[in-house]
């Protein structure tokens, strides 16, 4: 601890109470150690508040450590990957977001026989997740997305489908007439194995009505969500981060999260996505910072869902290989999958291109001397590893 923070004395000190953090100066050595140990303990307890999360995020070096640490306890050195693909099977879409670089008017619409070959190609190279999202259809109902499923479980049965945003599903379920609950109940029989819980954006109303308005509202995405895990479809969640909303705003949606998975315990993992400004009409003009805004909303977000989110995705196309990496040291454990293709991201200017080999993720994460891991889709550990 004295290595780690000796650096510090003098600096501040971070006192945690039943009201909140507060910043004062650091006295000593043994006061400072006493009250890291407060803070592991009050993580923990799964006790975090808005206040202490505010007082961390300006002692970075302190969170990270913190963030290690739990990292550490939750998961040891194991670093997890999937091996992918993502389908975006039309970029057309009935949608007004602001953020939104992939939406075409003239676009595309994938058949099924596309769809099917790309599948193919993925479980040639051991593909154990097909991931399949896309633009909202004016026309398309339960029975169009339930075709696409019931499609590839008939030629694919073993692959896990990750499919479908709570966006689509509220609009499908709109198009249809019918409940959320028979809604994700028809996707389920069709096929349906897990939720990827984008669309979340920011879950405060007023920055959605900005960025996003008439996308389904913040108790709409969580009314889905919520329907999906009684029904024993489990979900990711996600942040999209670094455009109009304040820093209480996003500490608010962590906590959104968190209360979330307390109550129903169907998150597999969290995954913070930074906004990507280009080519989009929410990013004219906007100043995006990247790197250590980036490693200590990954590192709050290890803190503050502690212990009731055990998996911190870094998403490598959205923060690059390196700061990716990075972030593994800061409360991350998981880097995502291999993807194969990846339109979305790269439509609003990542660069760090569409697929990673096994090869890579194994090379990232042995270089900062973690375990490689290959996963599926639930966090099962797949021991048969392609790299020796």
């Amino acid at each position: 601890m004295q290595k780690d923070f000796g650096k510090h004395i003098n600096e501040y000190r971070i006192k945690t109470a039943n009201s909140g953090g507060t910043i004062q100066k650091l006295h000593s050595i043994q006061e400072l150690r006493s009250i890291y140990d407060d803070c592991f303990s009050l993580a923990e307890a799964g006790k975090f508040t808005l206040d202490d999360a505010l007082a961390l995020y300006d002692k970075p070096s302190f969170l990270f450590s913190l963030a290690d640490k739990l990292r550490k306890k939750a998961v040891g050195d194991n670093v997890t990957y999937v091996i992918n693909r993502n389908i975006n099977f039309t970029n057309m879409c009935i949608g007004t977001c602001k953020f939104c670089a992939f939406r075409k008017e003239d676009g595309y619409i994938m058949s099924i026989p596309e769809i099917l070959e790309k599948t193919k190609a993925a479980v040639d190279v051991n593909a154990t997740e097909i991931c399949i999202q896309g633009g909202l259809l004016p026309d398309w109902d339960v029975f169009n997305y339930c075709e696409v499923l019931e499609s590839i479980k008939k030629e694919f049965p073993e692959l896990h489908l990750h499919a479908y945003s709570p966006m689509e599903v509220f609009h499908a379920a709109r198009n249809s007439n019918m409940s959320l609950k028979e809604t994700l109940s028809c996707l389920k029989k069709s096929g349906l194995d897990s939720i990827p819980g984008t669309a979340a954006e920011i879950l405060v109303d007023r920055v959605r009505e900005e960025i996003c308005p008439d996308k389904l509202t913040a108790h709409e995405w969580m009314d889905v969500i919520k329907t999906a895990h009684r029904l024993g479809i489990p979900t990711t969640a996600t942040i999209m981060y670094g455009h109009i909303e304040t820093l209480q705003e996003r500490i608010e949606h962590l906590l959104i999260i968190r209360e979330l998975q307390k109550k129903t315990g169907g998150f597999t993992e969290f995954v913070p996505l930074p906004f990507m400004p280009h080519n989009n009409n929410l990013g004219a003009g906007l100043k995006v910072s990247r790197g250590i805004e980036d490693l200590k909303l990954h590192a709050l977000a290890r803190v503050l869902m502690y212990p009731y989110i055990i998996n911190i995705q870094a998403s490598w196309v959205k923060l690059g290989r390196k700061l990716a990496q990075t972030a593994l040291n800061c409360g991350a454990n998981d880097l995502g999958g291999t993807l194969m293709e990846e339109k979305i991201s790269k439509s609003a200017g990542a660069t760090s291109g569409e697929y990673m080999a096994p090869q890579e993720f194994e090379h990232l994460i042995k270089e900062i001397k973690r375990v490689p891991q290959q996963r599926d889709t639930l966090y099962r550990h797949i021991n048969l590893r392609l790299i020796n």
